[in-house]
């Protein structure tokens, strides 16, 4: 199944060498690069803006897969995708007005996604899932890097596929968060073809690009 899609997350790289992890992470055959946008609002955490999409954009061929975990998304959207986005995803939990922040990111000629968090439920997405070209199952509460999978997620991606399937989409549907060894075959399993990977990606155990080969050799057995 080469044709799921892996996501590296960039919050769980060396910051110090983030052009040369990136170029690995390329390197060793994934598909996007993800970037979470935190503000210390919505998430209990405050990662990065604009300026290093931007830098990233000559550093890597690969779309960048931009996650705007913030209050008032629509505020930033014009600035990450001049700065070189290639899909922006916002949180259903955030936009009162989504189908307008999903056709502001469409109208700047980037691919709109919409984010739910574990306790959301999938039908929250019932009036716009037809008009995504991606939508992200966040399977921990985000925040932070390197939290464990929550299991209960699994019945909501599928029902995420079956509504996606219904209405002919052919948007991306990814998971982000706990996807390892371990956990992915779960999560492809149930219907995604794309997740998000951090510290099951960059991390000291291994090279990037052998930590990207186990999680290729796993989806081949799914």
């Amino acid at each position: 199944m080469n044709s799921v899609k892996i996501s590296p997350s960039i919050l769980s790289a060396n910051f110090a060498f983030l052009g040369e992890q990136v170029r690995e992470a390329e390197e060793a055959g994934v598909d996007y690069i993800h970037v979470d946008v935190m503000d210390g609002h919505f998430v209990p955490n405050i990662t990065i803006g604009p300026l290093i999409v931007k830098a990233l954009r000559p550093v890597t061929k690969l779309p960048l897969d931009v996650h705007l975990m913030i209050e008032n998304p629509e505020r930033y959207i014009e600035d990450f995708a001049k700065a070189g986005a290639d899909i922006i995803t916002v949180h259903q939990e955030t936009c009162p007005h989504l189908h307008r922040s999903l056709q502001q990111i469409q109208n700047l000629d980037v691919r709109a996604g919409v984010s739910i968090n574990p306790s959301t439920p999938a039908n929250t997405l019932d009036e716009i899932i037809s008009e995504v070209d991606l939508v992200l199952v966040m399977s921990v509460n985000p925040g932070f890097g390197g939290q464990s999978y929550i299991h209960s997620c699994t019945a909501k991606i599928q029902k995420l596929r079956e509504m996606l399937d219904q209405c002919g989409s052919s948007a991306d549907l990814e998971v982000d968060g706990g996807v390892n060894v371990e956990t992915v075959n779960e999560v492809i399993g149930a219907g995604a073809n794309a997740f998000v990977a951090g510290s099951a990606v960059f991390n000291d155990k291994n090279s990037v690009a052998e930590n990207v080969k186990l999680l290729r050799e796993k989806i081949k057995n799914t």
